[in-house]
């Protein structure tokens, strides 16, 4: 039954081949700057606030408006003797008709059209340091699945190497069987344990789709593409120490920038709020023709054109009440930024310290992983030579077979892992 199960588990990958691209994490990480669905995302963010920058930068323009009315007047009734008395109805001239054209030239507001500038500014740096910390979220989780891909593909080369062992293992028993050298139960076993592999085998070659399928989604390239990882297993070497990378991420650590950039919008905003209690200065001129002329006395009933221009200077006496509270509230979100900013740098020396130490671990279980994998390779041999002999049981030669299956298993993982906590610390310094 289990071979029958890694036989369609087999045959199913061989109908659905997809063509193969040998392919390196660098070359990975670029494809994520095209098509990865997230980024492309961000960058329609980046572009909106460029054009809500764009938009407040106009506003700096003279404000300018035409308008047209027409109007049918009634007679004017007029109640001499009060409302219970008729009225006399005085006639008027029905039609009505202006065409005006008026502008506005704001001088000064308090600086509320610059510190609004200001904001969109830092409100489109912040949404392009986001972009760069979604991107860079991005190429971590590309990178996990990456390193998972390889690891499921060095455990399935692993597998198969190790299936070659036991069958050629199972062959001598089978024969030592026959001439009544070992009982029926160790064929058995031997039998089991190659069943165990076949079975194991399927679980990571299904693994090896799933790794597949998650990154090429992540990458954008069809799903039936058969990534195979081109980047070698050794790990990158750290230059620095933990002092220096801390150094490092407190001067460009994505979180800390976005933390800086909204205590930044948070100040505008105050400068905001205390602007809106200053006075309001500007150039105003407006042309207008109507009929019929009322507007001065003598009235007549003709077209007339009237224009007039000059400075316009308006006050709030209201905000200085509106906005006492407005104005505290702003205050008090500065220094929440403040507490913020200082929170998040105490949480990125932990996560670079994590990182780090994560990092020099994984470097140390490699070694004793190497150490391991030898001492399990010469335990095997010696296992196997005294099976053979009559001079152990076939449960010994099968347990050291696991255990040196599962040291190289480890070994490996150790060596991808390496270069996962690597690239955590990279992210969380801000590369």
């Amino acid at each position: 039954m289990l071979f029958i199960l890694s036989s369609l588990s087999t045959a199913f990958s061989q109908d659905n081949p997809g063509p193969e691209q040998k392919m390196t994490l660098e070359e990975a990480w670029d494809r994520v700057e095209k098509y990865n669905k997230s980024v492309k995302n961000w960058d329609l963010r980046v572009q909106i606030s460029h054009q809500q920058q764009e938009d407040t930068r106009r506003e700096r323009l003279p404000e300018i408006g035409v308008k047209s009315e027409y109007a049918r007047i009634s007679n004017l009734p007029m109640y001499e003797g009060g409302l219970l008395q008729a009225p006399t109805q005085y006639p008027v001239l029905h039609n009505f008709f202006q065409l005006k054209a008026d502008a506005y030239l704001n001088l000064y507001e308090g600086h509320r059209q610059r510190t609004k500038e200001q904001t969109e500014e830092v409100v489109h740096a912040l949404t392009e340091e986001q972009r760069r910390q979604a991107a860079a979220d991005v190429r971590l989780r590309v990178a996990a699945v990456y390193l998972d891909l390889s690891r499921s593909l060095v455990f399935e080369q692993l597998t198969l190497k190790n299936m070659e062992e036991a069958e050629k293992r199972l062959a001598e028993i089978r024969e030592l069987h026959r001439n009544g050298v070992v009982i029926r139960s160790d064929l058995l076993r031997a039998e089991l344990q190659l069943s165990r592999q076949k079975m194991t085998l399927v679980e990571i070659r299904n693994a090896v789709e799933l790794a597949r399928q998650k990154l090429n989604l992540m990458i954008g390239l069809p799903e039936a593409t058969r990534v195979v990882p081109a980047d070698s297993e050794a790990a990158p070497v750290l230059t620095g120490d933990y002092d220096a990378y801390v150094s490092e991420a407190m001067g460009q650590a994505f979180a800390l920038k976005i933390a800086g950039k909204q205590q930044e919008i948070s100040e505008l905003n105050l400068r905001q709020v205390q602007a809106g209690y200053k006075p309001r200065i500007g150039l105003f001129a407006d042309y207008e023709y109507a009929y019929p002329q009322i507007l001065f006395y003598p009235y007549a009933g003709a077209l007339y054109g009237l224009g007039k221009a000059g400075l316009r200077i308006s006050y709030p006496v209201s905000a200085l009440y509106h906005t006492k509270h407005k104005e505290q509230a702003a205050k008090l979100e500065i220094q929440r930024q403040q507490i913020q900013l200082s929170d998040r740098q105490d949480a990125v020396r932990q996560e670079v310290r994590e990182a780090y130490v994560h990092y020099r671990e994984a470097l140390e279980r490699v070694e004793v992983s190497q150490l391991s994998t030898r001492q399990a390779e010469e335990n095997y041999r010696i296992v196997r030579n005294t099976y053979f002999h009559q001079l152990a049981l076939l449960t010994d030669l099968l347990d050291a077979d696991s255990q040196l299956l599962q040291a190289r298993f480890d070994l490996a993982s150790a060596r991808l892992s390496t270069r996962l906590h690597y690239y955590q610390l990279l992210n969380t310094i801000g590369k």
